[in-house]
């Protein structure tokens, strides 16, 4: 009888023996419902042998094979492998993470939507349609540029599906049977030199390469990876493109649709209802999805045509998973494309240092973009408001709110950046000096005032707002700093007839697109990182940039990369197209270094100068890192821990174990935790350490009260 080895996502690290009398070859890659103590899940055959080193008596036998999708390749298979071994985690953690929730379920998937189109009663209705009647205008307007799944039609033309349904009743729209489509590409200008350059070289690849098209601000990255891929897409090849935020998808999105015209287009990200995910991931695999657009899961996508892989902002930190299987989308990109034999591009304005100094040492290959696409749009002019002489009010300087002035007279935008939501981070008695702080976290509990609660933007707590002071009883409790709702009710008291619109992960909610459509109309725009990526508004003449200097003096080494990045970004939202652009940053410091590379908008001497830091104090990317990282009930116990730990791990040259110490966080969600670091020069010793002392931990199990879990290639301490 053939035994099947089955993945399941259970904290235990190896596979687990099924029988299974009708297994064959083609049975790996199968989802299989099998019983595990007193449930039933849902788990991967990856391997089948026809022997067991357990009693035949203790194994029980799978009870269904899930056939409603194809067998997951082994190429697949052997890709999460690789991540299970290089980020320290089990491998039925790893593909359990791959797979959409609707895939972890023992219930059969529900056959693919159908597929519709317009007839030719739609085609005379569209012209005749009164313009009250939107809805079924978006439907039939949806549809011009070819057939839609009927869930797909759904959400792009944003109504419900029994509308949908309706529609098809009348006959003004109608099922039709899928047919083999080569997606058509339609340029929206034609490349300058620099882009026609870059665009032919990533094309012209054969096999694998990796690519950072390094490019300014507004200089038409985009354009160049969209034609990269639009040669991909008439191979007959897939394309996988990765952006960093769930608030820039329906942008992109929508310019994927309208740009590719017949191409079938996945979307990938954790935002979706169960069934979009789950639809999107089959279609990919089934390789009948042309494109994948996707936040950092969608880099585990089974893609059996893969022809080109794109990382849009490369650097940025939400490419990194910091919870259960903790990788980074943007290495595992290049794996995949290393595997596929495939070009990859890895596209920034302020890459990373790791991926910069790849790009001098001649790993990758560097493509710089130096000026702006638009024909006559320049960098804008960046200006430096010193507070010292200049103090702001309610965090606006009197030289920032003259400038907001002078662009509504003009009938120009505004955006005024600030990277901390909320109304204000904490809130203050100012008799006995009690501030609201999270009892399960070792941080301020952050007031929202229009919501009327004190909320942790770490592990969700939320009170209501107390009348009065808890210790004291004083009713007089004071907002302290200011976050996006309190900048934004500051500037509607100075400017009372500007339309406001604030884009935070507040104000998006479920619909970024909805609150990026009342953005472009705005007069003054109010956001954090959200509004600094990607987002074109061609009215933009000036952004002003509030509380900067709270990342300037960060305890971790990398807060100077990620500030210069941020601001960059937002700078870059100003003077994208005919209007001249201005960026004021207020600032104590106007002479730091960081602000004067920005100043003159020079990213690389500036990274040049980090990546010299870097090396004289031994950090990343000039060596290797990975953190043990533990959490208990109290302190004592994860510091106790991992000095346990540390005296088991393994001995080898060239190895350094630090002393553990509290994380920067200490306690989260009610658990204190502490980390040591190991660093190393080599790469590959520093995996054959962690695999031995992975092997050792999980044989002694020092403390049952502790959790403990690497932490490859961390990027917060």
């Amino acid at each position: 009888m053939p035994f099947v080895r089955v993945a399941l996502d259970v904290p235990i690290p190896h596979l687990f023996d099924y029988k299974d009398d009708l297994a064959t070859d083609q049975t790996i890659g199968c989802r299989v419902v099998v019983p595990f103590g007193r449930k039933r899940l849902v788990g991967v055959v990856v391997e089948i042998d026809d022997t067991t080193e357990l009693s035949e008596q203790r194994i029980r036998s799978v009870e269904a094979v899930l056939h409603d999708l194809p067998p997951l390749p082994k190429a697949w298979i052997d890709f999460c492998r690789f991540a299970a071994d290089y980020y320290q985690r089990p491998l039925g953690e790893v593909i359990h993470a791959a797979l959409p929730p609707r895939l972890r379920k023992p219930e059969p998937l529900d056959p693919p939507p159908a597929l519709l189109a317009l007839t030719s009663e739609g085609r005379t209705l569209l012209d005749a349609i009164p313009a009250r009647d939107r809805a079924k205008r978006r439907v039939l307007e949806s549809l011009l540029a070819g057939p839609l799944p009927e869930d797909v039609l759904a959400v792009q033309a944003e109504v419900p599906r029994a509308s949908v349904v309706r529609m098809i009743a009348s006959g003004s729209i109608e099922s039709v049977a899928a047919e083999t489509v080569t997606p058509s590409f339609i340029a929206a200008h034609p490349l300058n030199d620099e882009q026609a350059t870059a665009a032919d070289t990533i094309a012209g690849t054969a096999g694998f390469g990796v690519y950072l098209l390094l490019g300014i601000t507004g200089s038409g990255k985009t354009e160049v990876y969209f034609h990269a891929i639009a040669r991909a897409l008439a191979k007959g090849q897939q394309a996988l493109v990765l952006v960093p935020e769930i608030g820039l998808t329906p942008v992109l999105e929508a310019a994927f649709r309208n740009r590719f015209p017949g191409a079938n287009l996945a979307v990938q990200h954790s935002g979706l209802a169960e069934g979009e995910r789950a639809r999107a991931f089959r279609s990919s695999h089934e390789g009948t999805a042309h494109i994948l657009l996707g936040t950092r899961l969608a880099v585990l996508t089974p893609m059996p045509r893969l022809g080109i892989v794109v990382v849009d902002e490369e650097q940025d930190s939400s490419f990194k998973q910091q919870d259960g299987f903790r990788y980074s989308a943007r290495d595992l990109a290049v794996v995949r494309a290393q595997r596929a034999c495939v070009p990859v591009v890895l596209s920034s304005a302020t890459p990373s240092l790791e991926t910069y100094r790849h790009a001098l040492d001649g790993r990758y290959r560097m493509l710089r973009l130096g000026r702006r696409a638009h024909g006559s749009a320049t960098l804008p002019t960046v200006k430096m408001i010193d507070t010292r002489e200049s103090p702001a009010k309610d965090g606006l300087s009197p030289l920032l709110e003259k400038a907001i002035a002078e662009r509504l007279a003009r009938g120009e935008q505004s955006l005024v950046f600030l990277n901390r939501r909320g109304y204000a981070p904490s809130l203050l008695c100012n008799s006995c000096g009690w501030v609201g702080d999270c009892n399960r976290c070792s941080s301020h509990l952050v007031v929202h005032l229009k919501e009327k609660t004190l909320r942790c933007h770490h592990c969700g707590y939320s009170i209501a707002i107390p009348r009065a002071c808890p210790h004291c009883g004083n009713v007089d409790l004071a907002p302290v700093g200011r976050g996006t709702q309190r900048l934004e009710a500051a500037l509607a008291e100075r400017f009372p007839n500007a339309n406001i619109v604030r884009v935070d992960s507040d104000s998006t909610g479920g619909r970024p697109a909805d609150i990026l459509v009342r953005a472009a109309q705005a007069d003054i725009l109010v956001g954090t990182q959200i509004l600094a990526k990607g987002h074109h508004f061609a009215r933009v003449t000036l952004v002003g940039v509030v509380n900067a200097d709270a990342g300037l003096f960060a305890a971790d080494y990398r807060a100077a990369e990620r500030l210069f990045a941020q601001l960059a970004q937002v700078a870059g939202r100003s003077g994208r197209a005919d209007l001249a652009g201005e960026v004021m940053v207020q600032t104590r410091f106007p002479q730091h270094p960081l602000y004067q590379a920005l100043l003159s908008h020079d990213y690389e001497n500036f990274a040049h100068s980090l990546l010299a830091e870097r090396e004289q104090a031994g950090f990343p990317p000039y060596l290797f890192e990975a953190a043990l990282r533990a959490d208990a009930p109290e302190m004592a116990e994860s510091i106790a821990f991992l000095k346990q730990a540390a005296s088991v791990a393994p001995d080898a040259p060239g190895m350094t174990v630090f002393e553990p110490v509290p994380q920067t966080l200490e306690r989260l969600s009610g658990r204190d935790r502490a980390q040591l670091v190991v660093q190393s020069a080599s790469r590959q010793n520093l995996q054959r350490f962690l695999r031995k002392w992975r092997t050792t931990l999980e044989a002694q199990r020092l403390n049952a009260r502790v959790r403990w879990h690497f932490d490859v290639d961390p990027i917060e301490f």
